[in-house]
């Protein structure tokens, strides 16, 4: 199987979280900026989020992995390449173990909504689902998931840890750069341009957050700067407008976020690099898997806003 048939749907289905689930930093952002129920706000994505990502994933995989030829080699595949056992971790506990970050980060939304803040299991529950911590958890658990219950030695391990180093040190320098060049649009006022134009005009709620949040990515590169800064500026005038949903502003918010992933945002270079790929294949897979998901999110949005 192509690896993008495999590797888009997984990378779809990340950003979908990324930018319409609440347990992300920027999401729970943008639901305190609207005053939105969390417990809705999970339940919206959902119903938005799955669509969403099977368009943007398997189906738009289906169609672009005969398109695109990748190299032989993929220096980030090869470090793991021999010594692999002959009987592979099943499909069940890979996915549980890539999805342990976002458990956690849903038992600390619901420890923070459902439990006292002096009860020591919320702060647990917290401290367990902060996006570092609940990382570093899935990481050790991974170690043995995925490596001590595959028969993998403590020495493979070892290596496997190691060479994961090298090949991401280029990604780094290179987020790094991104990040400075992103510091320097949003100091340049960027989003209060955005903000003056967004005010004068006279859309929904809704598209509105959408078209804010798109304009914002796209100068900036940063689905987290594009959807907190969107939610700032169009928060008073959801408020004003009788009949908006609060959870479905944080829905398209994040749809908007995630439009039109290009060169001045670090995910792009991530992609680019772990799939190897050259700037023009990563702006016809990875850009317009991005693009699927804005479009589809705010589309599926605007039919839940009606049916509700």
């Amino acid at each position: 199987m192509s690896l993008l048939k495999i590797g888009l749907p997984l990378v779809a289905g990340l950003s979908v979280v990324h930018g319409m689930v609440p347990p992300h930093p920027a999401a729970m952002l943008a639901v305190t900026e609207y005053n939105a129920d969390v417990g809705r706000t999970i339940l919206y994505s959902l119903l938005v989020g799955l669509p969403t990502a099977a368009l943007a994933g398997p189906i738009f995989a289906t169609w672009i992995a005969p398109r695109i030829t990748l190299p032989a080699h993929n220096p980030v595949a090869a470090q793991f390449e021999g010594g692999t056992p002959t009987v592979m971790p099943g499909f069940a506990i890979s996915v549980f173990t890539v999805l342990v970050p976002v458990f956690l980060m849903l038992a600390a939304s619901a420890a923070t909504v459902g439990l006292d803040a002096a009860s020591t299991v919320r702060t647990f529950f917290v401290f367990v689902g902060n996006p570092i911590v609940s990382l570093l958890v899935a990481l050790l658990f991974s170690f043995w998931s995925l490596g001590r219950a595959q028969h993998f030695t403590r020495d493979q391990l070892l290596k496997f840890t190691n060479d994961c180093l090298a090949p991401t040190a280029s990604i780094l320098l290179v987020i790094g750069a991104g990040g400075g060049f992103n510091r320097i649009l949003v100091a340049s006022g960027v989003g209060d341009a955005i903000a003056e134009v967004a005010i004068g005009s006279q859309a929904s709620p809704l598209v509105l957050a959408w078209l804010v949040a798109t304009l914002i990515r796209v100068a900036t590169g940063s689905a987290t700067v594009a959807m907190t800064t969107a939610a700032g500026i169009v928060a008073p005038i959801a408020v004003a407008t009788p009949g908006t949903v609060p959870e479905l502003m944080v829905l398209a918010t994040g749809a908007g976020s995630l439009m039109l992933s290009h060169v001045n945002d670090s995910g792009f270079w991530l992609i680019k690099e772990f799939f190897n790929m050259s700037v023009p294949q990563t702006l016809r897979t990875w850009t317009v898997c991005e693009t699927i998901i804005g479009v589809a999110g705010l589309a599926f949005t605007l039919l839940l806003a009606v049916l509700l």
